[in-house]
């Protein structure tokens, strides 16, 4: 997870939302990522579609089912989705998203039987620090946004 949290801290000096991902195989981290979808123009350019992008190429096939992800935030249902589809093993994440988890906070799409896999969750793995980054990063956002009347 700090390895993960190292992403996120990448992200928030880019100025997107400070979540960062990793995915390890073997004990080796294949993959890395942070936040980018305001500097690459592009809504799907989450941590976790970056990482699983690039552990796909990494691993030579989409299919990553021994692979274990760490997120410093809970996924959104796009990634909790992607995650899924990518048939990662296990996924270790660490604050909650109440406001757009897919995972446990309003949707548990990883653990849904309905679909064809399901991921093992751990959630709250660093949860402090991982909540931290992002209520800072949040908190000098609503700071810089406010202007004085006229």
């Amino acid at each position: 997870m700090r390895e993960a949290l190292a992403e996120a801290g990448k992200a928030l000096r880019a100025g997107e939302v400070p979540v960062g991902a990793v995915v390890v195989l073997d004990g080796k981290v294949i993959a890395r990522a942070c936040n980018s979808p305001v500097s690459k123009h592009d809504p799907t350019a989450h941590a976790e579609i970056l990482a699983l992008r690039k552990a796909g190429r990494e691993a030579g096939n989409y299919r990553l089912t021994d692979a274990v992800m760490f997120v410093t935030l809970e996924p959104c249902i796009m990634c909790a989705g992607a995650i899924v589809h990518a048939r990662i093993r296990r996924l270790v994440f660490g604050a909650e998203d109440p406001k757009g988890g897919g995972c446990i906070s309003l949707y548990g799409i990883p653990g849904d039987v309905r679909l064809n896999h399901s991921v093992e969750l751990r959630g709250g793995v660093l949860k402090d620090e991982c909540a931290e980054i992002l209520s800072g990063f949040f908190k000098k956002k609503r700071l810089t946004s406010v202007r004085p009347d006229n």
